[in-house]
């Protein structure tokens, strides 16, 4: 994945410079081009044809606003993929103290397009509600697969109940970072899903456990993501839901600590 961003960063960054000095042409030649309307307006019928054969008045004014059009696709581009770079981290494979919200984010913006409507059931609201936190001691890159999968996992759940019908309310995750204690960071993934049974929750980490709903929500990257907080990070990954009420994941990692930074 950070191959793939780095390689695709390239070409961006020469489109993204290149548009820039593409708006200030177009414009001298437009401001060209009306100087010659001004101090020319008898035009042989051959221009005036071709004037109206390329609709020259809309074309003065969408060209302009293309380019911005172009501009912004650019950016976009270069935000996931500095997204990528955040998420992968792979020149980070120590533990360093690092800003967990830049991870969420991450995460969040590539998984964009799975919160967008779709056939079949409506948007999913993300809400965030970031407290101000000290940086935390982690392996960045692991913490952020661990964001990518519970998250991963509850939207595929809030996808399988809300074609069912299930879902009473707008399919909703919300994401809270706080302080626990003055050494303890918890971030919060919950949603307004259908939740699930205590059976179902005590095994919820069990990378055994087959898919519940048509095929989605399996365990096995939940599993994968209990091994990186608790072992790798000595932390706690716990699952809350009860039927009807949704579904929250807790993950508390330390924020420092002598053994945790030993490795």
């Amino acid at each position: 994945m950070a191959g793939i961003a780095h390689e695709i960063n390239n070409p961006v960054s020469f489109i993204s410079g290149n548009i820039v000095h593409a708006k200030n042409y177009i414009e001298d030649l437009m401001k060209l081009l009306t100087l010659y309307q001004q101090y020319y307006p008898e035009i042989v019928p051959e221009i005036a044809e071709e004037i109206e054969e390329v609709n020259l008045n809309f074309l003065k004014q969408d060209l302009p606003r293309m380019l911005e059009s172009m501009k912004v696709g650019a950016e976009r581009i270069r935000d996931v993929v500095r997204s990528l770079r955040h998420f992968t981290r792979l020149d980070e494979s120590q533990m360093k103290f690092v800003d967990i919200h830049e991870g969420l984010d991450s995460t969040i913006l590539i998984l964009q397009n799975r919160l967008q409507a779709k056939a079949g059931r409506s948007g999913i609201t993300l809400v965030k509600e970031y407290s101000a936190l000290p940086k935390v001691g982690c392996y960045a890159g692991q913490l952020n697969q661990v964001f990518m999968n519970l998250l991963t996992y509850t939207i595929d759940r809030l996808e399988a109940t809300s074609f069912k019908d299930d879902l009473i309310d707008q399919p909703k995750i919300m994401i809270r970072t706080y302080l626990e204690d003055e050494n303890t960071v918890v971030i919060s993934i919950a949603d307004n899903g259908i939740g699930m049974s205590e059976l179902e929750r005590k095994s919820i980490f069990d990378p055994f456990i087959p898919p519940q709903l048509h095929g989605k929500g399996t365990s096995l990257g939940l599993s994968i993501a209990y091994h990186l907080v608790t072992e790798k990070h000595h932390g706690e990954l716990t699952c809350f839901s009860t039927l009807e009420t949704g579904t929250n994941f807790l993950i508390k990692i330390p924020l420092s600590s002598a053994n945790v930074l030993a490795g």
